[in-house]
């Protein structure tokens, strides 16, 4: 029996059953060893042994790794099909690490879709590892363990700030410095001008022909003067215009466009792409609907591009074949053996596959067909007609009137020409329209808008920061470190993230700088290409760095915090607010000399109830994952909850009240029953008061 592993769960039953029973295939879960927190500074990196790692198998993955070594003893073969990229490499390589198998002998399996043909091909052309990619991750590792170490701890002690990162820091910086341009924006006035004029009883809306803004009231005014009451057309132009369809998506483009369609975040959209990828339930079988959703490629395969063609004649006709070759390199990062997202079959259409998917899924697999399949169609035909109005030597107006002439690609979307046509009726020259409304509006400038999950992505390909699998993970640090706020995909920068980002700016500039984390990219990618060594890129790294790190640890100023406006009743010194785990919380300034702390007090909001066991009003309170409940505002003396009684006071029924108070305490009375079932009358502080009596029935006690 031959031993395949592959990293996810999902896909062991499918490419199980495209091999066969010769083979049993199981799942590393992901990677299965870790950089170890032991040696100088915690790094797990021996500097002073040309930057040695330990690794450590991580603890929740002991069962796998076990399990995996008794199936490979047991395995006359073990083959390695981990992901095709960057970190699939790394975990291969741990694997032959952990099971003591020869990285230069064993068979690495590489496929970019889970079909029959894919796997089936990768079996019968196997490869080794690569060596040079698993040396780039582990330099990339060492570099962003050594930088989110020495940072985050020097950042947590100086401002209390949770982290750093080599590429966090870097999108950080572009935000803030984009949050700068909003908040220091000023507005400008400018006037529009707004037409309408009617012709064969249709009203239409002109357009004013400018090139530069009207920028005061007076301008403004002199057009309006020009334009008459009756408007003679002069000049009527047809133009055939055509729209080519969008190159295929690779990561980032995806999540751009799922979040401009349909407001889907970054990560939601990775976490799809992975389901469609890993395969989903259909008729019966397990289908592999995608290509590998981490890629930076917009190329097409000859072999889909063959299919492709073959199905758009089939369905179309040969007049929506468009071009037919493969796709050109488009960004130096790109890696030709990589495909863009793309269908893995041209058959499984979106409406086909609809009642197997969720809505997010369908949303997101018909984003990734037509535009894979869109490409090789024919472009986009249209007539557009333009009517000039020339008011004066100055002031001329148009009209547009756009006319789809063939459909092209958009066959796909039927609903596109309704969206897009914009019929006119036939105008000629010297036709009269009639004037209907002319105004002009006052109107300013607005600042930029905030940046989206998806612009942010889009930034950081442009820039060359990050990679495709590093993209939805960095927004979503800088979203849990609190940084970032994010309203429906929309990023503004909280206090902390600002305090963050200029303070590494001030000490470490060159780690917050897009082009110097662009060139450490292109560093790994030498290294994967076998031009640098490993050792020579740390070494070119960590000497610099540490020595800035040094000077900044003295240099950077510690702060206090926000200032309470109260003094520490202990020690006389000013208290600050502080973050915790459990939330906001008041302490000294002079901790840790000083270890005064203090929660901070919460409005208590009333219900208008009372508390059944002891009478005190009820509130409103937040529990755990910020569930509200309501319960005695008595707490912890009464720990009663409204809607749990049963568990909270141990008995079927809400105590009663007897209606007198405690001899001992002063708290409420009330009925209870002791073990046989048998009533009797107790303070409502138990267990604090103990005080007890027996229950007086016709003068005597029971």
């Amino acid at each position: 029996m031959k031993l395949v592993i592959v990293e996810s769960p999902t896909k062991c039953q499918t490419i199980k059953r495209y091999l066969g029973s010769e083979y049993e295939v199981v799942a590393s879960k992901g990677h299965i060893r870790e950089l170890a927190k032991n040696g100088k500074g915690g790094l797990g990196v021996d500097i002073e042994n040309d930057f040695k790692p330990t690794y450590k198998i991580s603890k929740e993955k002991y069962n796998v790794v076990n399990d995996l070594r008794k199936k490979a003893r047991k395995a006359s073969e073990v083959i390695l099909a981990t992901d095709p990229d960057r970190e699939g490499e790394a975990i291969a390589w741990h694997l032959t690490e952990v099971l003591g198998l020869d990285p230069l002998k064993t068979k690495r399996l590489e496929f970019h879709e889970i079909t029959r043909d894919s796997i089936n091909e990768a079996i019968k052309n196997p490869r080794t590892i690569n060596l040079n990619l698993v040396s780039s991750q582990e330099a990339r590792r060492i570099i962003d363990r050594i930088i989110g170490f020495k940072l985050s701890k020097l950042l947590n002690n100086k401002i209390h700030s949770k982290s750093a990162g080599r590429v966090q820091s870097a999108t950080l910086k572009i935000i803030a410095d984009h949050e700068k341009e909003i908040a220091n924006f000023k507005p400008e006035e400018y006037y529009k001008i707004s037409v309408v004029a009617k012709f064969n009883d249709e009203d239409y809306e002109l357009t004013l022909k400018r090139n530069k803004p009207i920028s005061s009231l007076k301008e403004a005014e002199e057009i309006l003067s020009a334009i008459g009451d009756e408007l003679i057309v002069s000049e009527v132009k047809k133009d055939i215009k055509t729209k080519q369809s969008k190159p295929p998506f690779k990561t980032s483009t995806l999540e751009q466009a799922a979040y401009n369609s349909f407001k889907i975040g970054t990560k939601e959209t990775q976490g799809i792409a992975q389901s469609l990828y890993e395969g989903i339930q259909i008729e019966g079988e397990h289908e592999g609907l995608i290509t590998y959703m981490r890629t930076d490629s917009t190329l097409l395969s000859s072999t889909f591009i063959k299919r492709a063609t073959n199905f758009i004649n089939e369905t179309f006709g040969e007049q929506y074949i468009g071009p037919n070759a493969n796709l050109k390199k488009t960004s130096k990062n790109e890696k030709l053996p990589h495909e863009a997202i793309r269908p893995t079959s041209n058959h499984m259409t979106p409406e086909k596959v609809k009642p197997y998917l969720n809505r997010r899924q369908y949303q997101l697999y018909k984003l990734i067909y037509d535009r894979a399949l869109g490409y090789l169609m024919a472009p986009k035909k249209e007539e557009v007609t333009t009517v000039t109005f020339k008011c004066s030597d100055d002031v001329s107006l148009t009209l547009e009137g756009t006319r789809v002439i063939f459909d092209g690609y958009t066959k796909l979307n039927k609903n596109d020409e309704d969206k897009t046509s914009k019929l006119l009726p036939l105008i000629n020259v010297g036709d009269k329209f009639t004037l209907v409304s002319k105004k002009q509006e006052q109107k300013f400038t607005q600042p930029p808008a905030h940046y989206s999950e998806a612009k942010i992505v889009s930034i950081m390909e442009d820039v060359g920061i990050g990679r495709p699998s590093t993209y939805a993970n960095t927004i979503s640090i800088l979203n849990n470190r609190k940084y970032v706020q994010d309203s429906q995909g929309i990023l503004a920068i909280t206090p902390q993230g600002d305090k963050t980002s200029h303070v590494l700016d001030k000490y470490f500039p060159d780690i917050v700088n897009a082009k110097y984390t662009a060139q450490m990219e292109e560093k790994l990618d030498d290294i994967e290409e076998g031009k640098e060594t490993t050792l020579d890129v740390l070494k070119e790294f960590y000497y610099p760095f540490i020595e800035e790190f040094e000077d900044a640890s003295k240099r950077m100023y510690k702060d206090a915090g926000e200032k309470v406006g109260r003094q520490c009743p202990k020690c006389g010194h000013d208290l600050v607010y502080k973050d915790g785990k459990n939330g906001r919380f008041i302490s000294c300034s002079d901790y840790p000399n000083c270890d005064y702390v203090e929660s901070i007090k919460k409005e208590l909001v009333y219900t208008g109830e009372t508390c059944p066991v002891c009478g005190k009003p009820l509130v409103e309170r937040i529990g755990l994952k910020n569930k509200k409940f309501i319960a005695c505002s008595g707490y912890p003396d009464c720990k009663y909850i409204k809607g749990n009684e049963n568990k909270v006071l141990k008995t079927k029924q809400p105590l009663k009240l007897v209606g007198k108070k405690c001899p001992k305490c002063g708290k409420d009375l009330v009925f209870r029953k002791n073990k046989k079932g048998e009533e009797f009358i107790a303070c409502s502080g138990f267990p604090k008061c103990r005080y007890t009596e027996n229950i007086k029935q016709n003068g005597e006690e029971k």
